[in-house]
């Protein structure tokens, strides 16, 4: 079958996976709702193979620390799924948390709550840095430093952003950042939605 083709999502409470299953339906991903949960209710291993058993690619995959500034089960089981040997990480959404005492990550750009592309980092509201920063803060992004992974976006935190990003709005801000890594990575319909 070939390397599974995944986009990682570092936030995984119910109002996350929500949002996240809404964009998969929209956009033709498969996600694995089992992932959710705070923190990460399944270890790296157990992912594996719940990737390798989805029908087609991409395969949405939620991580989380739930607060945890360690390196916490969200974090490990990203290691491990980032680094597995059948998978290609297509890229990663970094999602912007009020956790203290953590090192964050580097992102390429941001979506903003109003669904615009911009240079430097978000906070959790979806709001970029007024410095120009460009790295966004969680509790489940530092291990992306230090994976191989072609393409980072940072959003605020997924499904709130004071509302803009409701599943029931159809997570305008989620879709927009997997349509950005879907697009980079050669999924040609995915140029093709509705703007709106």
């Amino acid at each position: 079958m070939g390397k599974r083709k995944v986009i990682l999502i570092t936030d995984g409470d119910q109002v996350a996976r929500r949002a996240v299953e809404k964009v998969a339906a929209e956009v033709g991903c498969r996600v694995i709702s089992r992932s959710s949960g705070n923190p990460s209710p399944l270890n790296g291993e157990q992912l594996v193979k719940l990737i390798q058993h989805a029908k087609h690619d991409p395969v949405l995959v939620m991580f989380d620390d739930n607060g945890n500034g360690d390196f916490g089960y969200g974090e490990q089981a990203l290691e491990h799924v980032v680094n597995h040997p059948g998978i290609d990480v297509l890229g990663a959404i970094a999602v912007a948390s009020n956790t203290p005492m953590v090192d964050g990550v580097q992102v390429d750009f941001s979506i903003d709550q109003n669904c615009r592309k911009v240079e430097e980092a978000v906070d959790k509201d979806g709001l970029p840095a007024h410095d120009g920063e460009k790295v966004v803060y969680g509790d489940t992004v530092d291990v992306l430093s230090n994976c191989d992974v072609p393409m980072i976006i940072g959003v605020g935190d997924i499904g709130k952003m004071q509302g803009k990003d409701h599943f029931l709005k159809g997570a305008p801000i989620t879709k927009a950042a997997i349509l950005e890594i879907m697009k980079r990575s050669g999924y040609e319909h995915a140029a093709n939605h509705d703007e709106h």
